[in-house]
């Protein structure tokens, strides 16, 4: 500032030195006193370009550069640029900052909107887009209420009790696929709302599961012993003859037998949903597998045929020589569960056909056919459920569980491979499971 103030004083006195200089003959005086008004005067338009130019770079909003202007006015574009720049880079950093939090609630599971205080939507994210079937940038500034028509939702909306989460409808729910989400919402700043939305709809679906579970276990477990409990009082009261306590003996037996079947498939299950899936190290001989699997099937037909004067007519195809990646008493297991259900509901004299064989892609399938009375198509995706039996008069008197399937299903998917179902009432039944090839390779010499 002192050397700006000495060169504005320095400007003055050249101009008086001058003016007296052009004017010494007359008035040198006079000349001084004008030489310093031009000065003054000339300076003061030198500082109005100055300025101008300033103007200039700042209507311009040229900050990318300062601007090129000197004296008292250049420092003062100087500082305003570095004022400019600093708070470009503030903002900058703040909108990063911003994108940054927008990223994060992009990539939530849960679905985020923020509505304004007339509860229109100012954004939202993807997940909560895919819930409501909104479009983000279409729907920007829409009330809520007239995207999402829901009754209940609307008294909620209306409402002054955001304590609790209501669950609703979505709106992409159907009979064959239902949609339930949890809608919360919350106040913050200014009167406006967040609304906070999660797809229930699978969860909701394991409750319905394990209360049905509950219901049927303890179903199961229910009636053999009203039964067993039947036989002992009669036991315990009534005079019978040795004859007559063997059948009731024998009675007991064949229920505390369907108990511990029971007990056995849960434990089974249990483990299965426990444990971490088979590796590819340990393999499997199909051949071993399947001559187990009919040693299983045979016995079971002569039990369920005796005194019928009919068997089955059983015909198990011999194997490739191939092996079979996985656990073997899953494998076991599977493969005879579907060829203990073709037995159980195939009449005796009926015929079932057990196949291995390798398909053109490379990949194997083990499958069973029989010619028994046929499943509906309505009962065929439930066939897997837990407890879920076509007939469950036919199913307990042959003393299956209704967990057969179930275990089959779980020990497919973690082998990798594909559950299928074939049927048609009256024309019999086909179960199949898809093995990938990466789990099938020849028998490897010992």
């Amino acid at each position: 500032m002192t050397w700006r103030l000495f060169r504005f004083f320095l400007f003055q006195l050249a101009g008086a030195s001058l003016g007296r200089f052009l004017f010494r003959g007359s008035s040198p005086t006079q000349g001084a006193i004008l030489g310093l008004l031009a000065a003054s005067a000339l300076w003061v338009l030198i500082d109005l370009r100055r300025g101008a130019r300033l103007l200039l770079w700042l209507k311009r909003g040229e900050t990318a550069v300062p601007a090129r202007v000197d004296g008292l006015w250049g420092e003062v574009a100087d500082r305003t640029w570095r004022l400019i720049r600093a708070r470009e880079q503030k903002a900058a950093d703040s909108e990063a900052r911003l994108q940054e939090f927008l990223a994060a609630i992009q990539a939530s599971p849960n679905g985020v909107i923020l509505l304004d205080k007339n509860n229109r939507i100012e954004w939202c994210n993807e997940t909560a887009a895919v819930h409501f079937g909104f479009d983000p940038k279409k729907d920007v500034m829409q009330h809520v209420g007239n995207l999402l028509r829901d009754p209940h939702f609307a008294g909620y909306l209306a409402g002054d009790d955001f304590l609790h989460e209501i669950v609703i409808i979505g709106p992409r729910s159907t009979a064959s696929r239902p949609v339930r989400l949890a809608v919360h919402l919350h106040r913050y700043g200014e009167g406006r709302k967040l609304l906070l939305s999660r797809d229930v709809t699978a969860l909701e679906q394991a409750e319905t599961m394990r209360r049905d579970f509950v219901a049927n276990v303890s179903h199961e477990i229910r009636t053999p012993l009203t039964v067993l409990t039947g036989f002992v009082e009669t036991l315990q009261t009534l005079p019978l003859d040795d004859e007559e306590r063997a059948r009731y003996l024998a009675l007991m037996a064949r229920q505390a037998e369907r108990m511990q079947t029971l007990v056995n498939d849960l434990l089974t299950l249990s483990r299965l949903e426990g444990s971490p899936p088979p590796g590819s190290s340990e393999w499997v001989s199909v051949r071993a597998l399947l001559t187990l699997c009919e040693q299983e099937g045979r016995a079971l037909s002569v039990l369920l045929t005796d005194g019928s004067g009919k068997k089955h007519d059983l015909r198990v195809e011999d194997a490739a020589d191939e092996e079979i990646a996985g656990s073997q008493a899953e494998l076991l297991s599977a493969m005879s569960n579907l060829l203990n259900n073709a037995v159980r509901y195939t009449p005796a004299g009926g015929r079932i056909e057990v196949r291995w064989q390798t398909l053109p892609d490379g990949r194997a399938e083990f499958s069973v056919k029989d010619s028994g009375p046929g499943i509906a198509p309505g009962h065929i995706p439930r066939l897997t459920e837990r407890f879920y039996r076509v007939d469950s008069s036919r199913s307990r008197e042959t003393g299956g569980t209704g967990l057969g399937l179930a275990i089959v299903k779980h020990v497919t998917q973690r082998h990798g491979a594909e559950l299928r179902i074939e049927s048609q009432p009256g024309q019999g039944s086909r179960f199949s499971i898809v093995f990938p090839a990466g789990r099938v390779r020849p028998l490897q010499p010992v």
